[in-house]
């Protein structure tokens, strides 16, 4: 299968002016400047196939942005080769810049005073779709996002959740084959997380989409992709099956327990280490491969009335591996 995104050691650095502070450090700069460069994306490597919904997680100003801004054409590489779909992004050729989209949570591309389906309007003409074929699209989009009502009133009129659904129609209107997602839920309540993911979720599989997918909350990963690259200062330092990572470095499961009358904490914790206690609830961390036998003695020796086998948080295990300085 020939790959849709290849990216090989890609490079992207800034030089950064260092100033010392006062009026004296203004007229050293003027005679003297000192730089300092930043590598944004240092010789960073990777391959992703038609349909892949790929996790691209690491904490700020880990290169994120950066890639996804280089992979659409919006900046111009240090060094390194990126191709999309066979084109080279920065060249911006417009046979390209037809085929992706760029969604970014915190940058709105509807035009606020007007109605979203004037900009849909818009959209159209800018990348040439077909009457018939926006009419299509629009109806579509709108049924399954659940907007048809509200394509009429004002843009600023809607709440946060009705704009970002919006938001999302303009960028898919002239059906992307490829979808860059820039912290696409950030600031949506948990209700409005969950029906974007949602709508990922099915649209990748009606249009086979290739998609990578930036985001701080981890549900919104954990939930669309089965793969994640993880990058921090510039490098990545995984990538391959979230699953596996999660296995690997989740070396606990947490029971949680419930009990039909108040039991003690030192009798909870002969059985694991007591991460949460009340007298009558308590969740306890046990190693992974004795959870079952741990989970059937409880059970036999406590008065449980029931109880629960969890993971542990995914954010958890990715500020942990954040931390490392060596690749996974």
């Amino acid at each position: 299968m020939d790959p849709i995104i290849e990216v090989e050691n890609l490079c992207k650095y800034y030089k950064q002016h260092k100033k010392e502070p006062g009026l004296k450090g203004s007229i050293k700069a003027l005679f003297k400047r000192k730089y300092k460069t930043i590598k944004a994306v240092d010789k960073i490597s990777f391959t992703i196939n038609k349909g892949e919904m790929v996790g691209f997680i690491g904490p700020n100003g880990a290169g994120k942005t950066t890639t996804l801004k280089v992979l659409s054409g919006l900046l111009y590489p240090t060094s390194g080769e990126a191709k999309v779909l066979g084109y080279v992004p920065h060249k911006r050729q417009p046979e390209y810049q037809k085929q992706f989209s760029l969604v970014m949570g915190q940058k709105n591309q509807l035009w606020w005073d007007l109605p979203a389906i004037e900009s849909f309007i818009l959209n159209k003409e800018i990348y040439e779709v077909p009457d018939n074929q926006y009419k299509k699209t629009v109806n579509e989009l709108s049924s399954l996002l659940d907007v048809k009502d509200i394509l009429k009133v004002q843009v600023r009129k809607l709440s946060l959740g009705q704009r970002m659904k919006c938001e999302l129609i303009a960028a898919l209107l002239h059906s992307p084959r490829v979808l860059f997602l820039d912290e696409p839920t950030i600031g949506l309540d948990v209700v409005m997380q969950k029906k974007i993911r949602e709508f990922f979720k099915e649209y990748n599989q009606l249009y086979k989409t290739t998609v990578i997918l930036t985001s701080h909350y981890m549900d919104d990963v954990k939930e669309l992709c089965q793969r994640i690259i993880m990058i921090n200062k510039g490098k990545i330092v995984y990538d391959g099956d979230l699953e596996q990572i999660i296995k690997k470095y989740a070396r606990n499961k947490y029971i949680k327990l419930i009990f039909l009358k108040e039991v003690e904490k030192k009798d909870i914790s002969e059985y694991g280490k007591v991460v949460e206690y009340e007298p009558l609830k308590a969740t306890i961390a046990v190693s992974r491969h004795v959870t079952p036998h741990i989970a059937s003695e409880v059970l036999k020796k406590l008065p449980v009335d029931d109880v629960d086998i969890a993971e542990p948080e995914l954010e958890d295990i990715i500020r942990v591996l954040f931390q490392t300085k060596k690749k996974i």
